[in-house]
């Protein structure tokens, strides 16, 4: 299953090997190429022009022209959606952005101090949840503002943990 936003709409989708579901809505429809990133469809006796204007595959964003009209797609497969039910989703930004716990747990090191610098994917902090060590990585480059638990401190749910 997906998740696709169309101009702020969003859509559950699903794709099987010969249809494709919108919510509660099979699409029969037929697409052929015209030219590279140009395509025919015609979905219930009407056809439209289908354009590729981009596509950017680190934040799953399609830019397309439907007859002639802008439109941009966003999608989120069932891994991006699992990650944002457990509040773990990480903006693709290069700014680090807060970091929250992601589940409840007890810090068991802190990896950085106030005044450090840290490029993307840096550990920052291990927590420690359901008995494992869970390794918290810098979401993007920043320094170290402040950092609001200490070592063996209990943490719960999208408490935030460390400031940039």
């Amino acid at each position: 299953m997906y998740s696709v936003s169309i101009n702020n709409s969003v859509f559950e989708v699903e794709k099987s090997k010969d249809s494709i579901k919108i919510g509660d809505t099979i699409l029969n429809w037929d697409i052929s190429q015209i030219r590279e990133n140009h395509y025919n469809v015609i979905y219930q006796k009407n056809s439209f022009n289908l354009e590729l204007v981009s596509v950017d595959e680190a934040s799953k964003t399609v830019v397309l022209k439907l007859n002639n009209k802008p439109c941009e797609v966003k999608l989120k497969d069932k891994f991006d959606i699992l990650l944002e039910k457990l509040g773990m989703n990480m903006a693709t930004s290069s700014a680090a952005k807060d970091i929250k716990a992601p589940m409840p747990g007890l810090i068991f090191d802190i990896k950085v101090n106030v005044g450090d610098e840290v490029k993307k994917g840096d550990p920052v902090l291990i927590l420690e949840a359901m008995k494992m060590e869970n390794i918290l990585k810098s979401p993007g480059d920043g320094t170290v503002q402040s950092i609001k638990i200490k070592k063996g401190q209990s943490v719960e749910k999208n408490q935030v943990l460390i400031q940039f």
